[in-house]
């Protein structure tokens, strides 16, 4: 089969297009031929050396969708998606024509999405779910402020809340898109600066929202940690800007605010095969939207797909081996 692979970190030009033998099955184990991998902006850090634990060298890739071509007979053919927390750093990714995949982890996609968009969800809905609804537990009637509600998985979050009912306030730099699902369905929209707390107060009638999940971290951390209610959740994901933080610890107990760190790699495949089928019902009854997809690039212009990705193109890059 077709790979790409690279040897050493760096841009996306260490990207190589590779020949590597075909998985091989096994009872344990399904081959799925490969319709469409999503780039996510880890897989691009990954390559840059930017993420830890990494072995060298590696195929990259987190996401896909297929269908599989060598397993038990009930899955031959099967369209299937997956993601996975050591996919793409500790074993072999998803930017090749096919991938090994556990059996036992296998998930039909929702029946209502082509394999490019099913293939453009995995990271960012894994990583929502997991801190908004596992960690934070987020119920209905609350009211959740996303910090970096126009990204990926800001809108993710965004999608995951409404459809629990909650109340939304989108926190970014700037309005989002209209037709963005953070543009379709937030409920008020702050400024991300350091006067988005009391705005958030203000908003919320001086009471502060109950959970806080910060797609940006960092340089957002403060504001997001002063813009929770009473025994609010922040959820962090990132840290953009600084890796260190200061707060008021004494405000901190005082609220007996929590603090959750939310990490996607930590969730292997059997733990995201579980949250993709918690997720299927609703893309396929319309609760969630699709993604958009910007881009589709064939695996043999992966550094182009990398390269639109690094760039910060609004959207999302898939590869179509």
């Amino acid at each position: 089969m077709r790979a790409i692979r690279f040897t050493e970190f760096g841009d996306p030009s260490k990207l190589q297009m590779v020949t590597r033998p075909d998985p091989e099955p096994d009872e344990r184990t399904a081959v799925v031929r490969i319709k469409a991998a999503s780039v996510n902006p880890s897989d691009v850090k990954n390559v840059a050396g930017q993420m830890e634990h990494t072995v060298l060298p590696r195929v990259p890739g987190r996401d896909f969708s297929g269908v599989v071509e060598h397993g038990p007979a009930e899955w031959l053919g099967a369209e299937v998606w997956g993601t996975g927390g050591e996919i793409d750093f500790l074993t072999d990714g998803t930017h090749a024509e096919q991938i090994a995949f556990p059996v036992a982890s296998l998930v039909r996609k929702p029946r209502n999405l082509d394999h490019a968009t099913a293939s453009a969800i995995g990271v960012n809905f894994v990583i929502a779910w997991l801190g908004t609804v596992t960690y934070a537990g987020l119920e209905p009637g609350e009211t959740i402020a996303v910090v970096g509600a126009g990204g990926g998985v800001g809108g993710a979050v965004v999608q995951i809340a409404k459809a629990r009912g909650c109340r939304v306030i989108g926190v970014d730099r700037k309005p989002p898109a209209p037709n963005s699902p953070a543009g379709r369905l937030i409920d008020d929209h702050v400024a991300a600066d350091a006067d988005a707390p009391q705005e958030i107060r203000r908003l919320t009638g001086g009471t502060g929202a109950a959970v806080v999940f910060d797609a940006v971290g960092g340089v957002m951390f403060e504001p997001a940690l002063l813009s929770l209610g009473p025994r609010g959740r922040l959820v962090e994901i990132s840290g953009t800007g600084k890796r260190r933080v200061e707060f008021d610890v004494v405000d901190f107990y005082h609220n007996e605010s929590r603090i959750f760190g939310a990490d996607s790699r930590k969730l292997d495949i059997a733990a995201s095969a579980a949250l993709l089928a918690d997720l299927v019902p609703g893309f396929e009854s319309g609760a969630y939207a699709a993604p958009v997809i910007a881009s589709t690039y064939p695996l043999a212009e992966a550094r182009a797909a990398y390269e639109a990705v690094a760039s910060g193109t609004a959207g999302r890059v898939v590869i179509t081996p």
